[in-house]
């Protein structure tokens, strides 16, 4: 019965807001076309599709809100004005009582408050479609931030999934247009990432491995987790005191540097991306602010760590490889790469998207080097490849948003930033990396674990050869012992061909930094 209500007032929403027409509006079929017109007498929809839309996931709940939030990110799926105006569903959830947040977090820790924290701030400091943060301070006297899931999330989640997948459905069977944007596949992937994020375990063990990663940067800080009271709906994490990174004028009366925190936030970035292939995920202005106290003056202080990004080391080779051949407009070698990769079809003609993308990358080049956006040249790269069958990569995708929030961030804070210049040096530094001498020796130190199992038990395996095959074994052994002068003189030239090898390495180093980029 209670889904029957929820699917009701979910129609009357629909209906409220006009989401009916602007859904049908993309459907052709002239009896979709007057069912349209039908629907639309009597109402007034002349606010913007994007604003209706907003407003109705606001009317519909944080299940809905979330699965906006999280729509904002597929920049290559929506239009760019419907994107714009999710985008704008960060950080508008009203709080839930705090009396539920204090009584999720007795039942989760077994005891009254007052037992686990010497204070607690009942007014929460920040909310969000998931959970929400208050401060509180330990029994030690220490400082802390506690986040905690709203109550009864997943009962609530699991119906309303169970209607989005319907309501997939139908959008799948309407038409052809239904069939291209995937909605089931869609809703599949927002409910693994739904489920995933609540369990705050899982966001305070992405929060731990950015801080470790980023230790010795001295740019950012991310809070430490306090794991003595962390629970799979509570995290408990080491309070942090800046200003928010939207507040420019307060942070340039306070003497920073907003330059510097442009370029301090490209790097971080790109470091994250290039260097340890895990990222974070969700760089708004809500999640970051910059510390103001006097040891960590100008710091960034990143938050909420509900979204991090991975990348393998094709990835990573796929985006410095791309990022390099669009600033030398070597548009054939983005298609080849699309084709390497697998992404596109192998009967793919080269020429035909080396075309495509020429048309969609050539535009930003008539503007200066500082004036290209890295993230919108992505985003139609992205749109264009569709036409070719491209399966778009979700940590790419994450990426690219990502991307766009920090080229944003950045030039909002320092108009005159080039995003280029500082994401340079990362890139030529990882692509001599992949072909230098240091990758091969990395590489030699990994596998030196199997070859220190293996040498060892060679004697051993060699005898056991020879009793099993006694007279091969000795004319085998002969002409090895025949052989052994060959032998010694082939080693000395791998020997000698290996030095070579190494210098050359270092030469292609050279060459490289003068010429790759």
């Amino acid at each position: 019965m209670m889904r029957i209500f929820r699917g009701f007032f979910i129609v009357w929403t629909v209906l409220r807001f006009g989401l009916d027409e602007l859904v049908l509006s993309g459907f052709q079929k002239p009896w979709i076309k007057l069912i349209r017109r039908v629907v639309s007498i009597g109402r007034n929809l002349r606010a913007p599709r994007g604003e209706r839309l907003r407003e109705a996931l606001e009317s519909l709940g944080p299940i809905f809100v979330k699965f906006g939030q999280v729509m904002s990110t597929r920049r290559d799926l929506l239009p760019p004005d419907i994107a714009d105006e999710l985008a704008r569903l960060q950080d508008r959830v009203p709080p839930f009582e705090s009396a539920l947040a204090v009584s999720m977090i007795e039942k989760s820790f077994g005891r009254p408050l007052a037992q686990i924290f010497a204070s607690f701030d009942h007014t929460p400091i920040a909310s969000a479609s998931i959970a929400q943060v208050h401060f509180a301070v330990l029994p030690n006297g220490r400082e802390v931030a506690v986040k905690v899931l709203r109550p009864n999330m997943l009962p609530a989640i699991e119906k309303d999934l169970a209607l989005m997948h319907m309501m997939a459905g139908w959008v799948e069977g309407a038409s052809a247009d239904g069939k291209r944007l995937k909605p089931r596949e869609v809703i599949a992937e927002f409910d693994k990432y739904l489920h995933d994020e609540l369990d705050l375990l899982r966001e305070a063990s992405s929060a731990a491995q950015l801080r470790r990663n980023m230790a010795g940067l001295d740019l950012v800080m991310i809070p430490e987790i306090i794991w003595d009271y962390c629970m799979p709906d509570v995290m408990v994490m080491e309070r942090m005191k800046g200003v928010p990174i939207s507040q420019t004028q307060r942070l340039r009366d306070a003497g920073v540097d907003m330059k510097k925190l442009a370029r301090d936030g490209v790097t971080i970035f790109f470091t994250q991306v290039f260097r340890d292939g895990f990222f974070h995920g969700d760089m708004h202005p809500g999640n970051i602010q910059v510390s103001l106290e006097p040891a960590t003056f100008g710091r960034y202080i990143s938050l909420d760590f509900g979204i991090v990004g991975t990348l393998t080391e094709v990835d990573k080779e796929y985006l410095a490889q791309n990022f390099s051949s669009f600033f030398r407009r070597d548009y054939k070698r983005v298609a080849e790469l699309h084709i390497e990769s697998g992404w596109v079809p192998a009967s793919t003609r080269v020429d035909e998207l080396e075309a495509a993308i020429r048309a969609c990358c050539e535009p930003y080049f008539d503007r200066p080097l500082k004036e290209i956006s890295l993230g919108l040249v992505l985003m139609r790269l992205f749109q264009t490849s569709r036409r070719f069958h491209v399966e778009i990569q979700p940590q790419l995708v994450l990426l690219q948003k990502t991307l766009l929030n920090i080229e944003g961030l950045g030039r909002d804070l320092d108009p005159d930033l080039d995003l280029w210049s500082t994401a340079k040096p990362f890139l030529e530094k990882w692509m001599i990396e992949q072909i230098g001498p240091e990758k091969l020796f990395a590489q030699l130190k990994i596998e030196a674990p199997t070859y220190a199992k293996l040498l060892p038990a060679l004697p051993r395996l060699l005898t056991q050869y020879l009793q099993q095959k006694p007279d091969a074994g000795r004319r085998e052994l002969m002409e090895l012992l025949a052989e052994q002068k060959r032998t010694n003189k082939l080693l000395q030239g791998i020997i000698y061909g290996g030095v070579g090898f190494l210098l050359g390495l270092v030469a292609m180093q050279v060459i490289l930094r003068v010429r790759l980029f």
